[in-house]
């Protein structure tokens, strides 16, 4: 892993390289339904979404989304290509959005939703599990709600 890893916004014109992502991660980590899910997300709900390349190619993604009144920053549909996944890529681009939502004014608390296939990675990264759902994701596939409890988010008013 030579090449130099960019993070930068999304851009529609990456829609349909972050769509193979998924496609790429389908069954393992999310549901076939879940793609039709993404996309409307891409075009009706994203907030602030990026993606990671390296060598030109988009090699992952993952947003933030804000709840509560802005005062909760939610991570949101985080991808990583399978071949490019335990190269700490996914930890590079989860830490980009925590520094990120860390400087924003308001934040009090950062959450993800994820599934049983996922929540280890964010349970090291200072995540807490607060709630599991069964079968919430699709047949098997679990929601597990977390919390971050990681470095103190910085009190600004």
């Amino acid at each position: 892993m030579d090449h130099a890893v960019i993070i930068r916004e999304y851009m529609p014109d990456d829609k349909r390289r972050v769509m193979n992502l998924i496609r790429l991660n389908t069954p393992e980590y999310f549901a076939p339904e879940e793609e039709a899910d993404l996309s409307e997300y891409l075009d009706r709900w994203r907030e602030l979404y990026y993606v990671l390349e390296t060598g030109g190619e988009i090699v992952g993604c993952g947003g933030i989304n804000f709840a509560d009144h802005h005062t909760t920053g939610k991570i949101s549909w985080d991808i990583i290509h399978p071949a490019w996944q335990r190269k700490s890529l996914g930890t590079r681009l989860l830490q980009f959005r925590l520094e990120k939502l860390k400087s924003i004014a308001g934040i009090r608390r950062i959450t993800v939703r994820t599934s049983q296939a996922a929540y280890r990675f964010y349970q090291k990264r200072g995540f807490v599990l607060n709630e599991i759902k069964k079968d919430y994701w699709a047949d098997g596939l679990d929601l597990y709600g977390m919390e971050y409890k990681g470095n103190v988010l910085p009190s600004r008013e």
